[in-house]
């Protein structure tokens, strides 16, 4: 009875854990994926080129959330 009782709150904690992934994975948003020849390309842009504006593109990003202010100590909500 303790085994069955153990078993199935592994197999309700694994598909807790699944669904959330699944919902995590699902809200990610992707970099959409152009095909070689796709017409909304601009003509002579070359894959090393568009690697490079991905790459200027996440460093913006990245840049922009470092110099966002993290709120200080007294802004923060005291933990119980």
């Amino acid at each position: 009875m303790r085994a069955m009782f153990g078993l199935v709150s592994l197999l309700v904690v694994l598909g807790i854990v699944a669904l959330l992934a699944k919902k995590q994975l699902s809200s990610v948003s992707t970099l959409p994926v152009l095909p070689a020849g796709s017409a909304s390309a601009p003509a002579g842009v070359t894959v090393k080129q568009q690697s490079q504006n991905v790459q200027q593109q996440y460093k913006e990003s990245l840049e922009k959330a470092l110099q966002q202010a993290r709120p200080s100590a007294d802004e923060r909500k005291p933990e119980e």
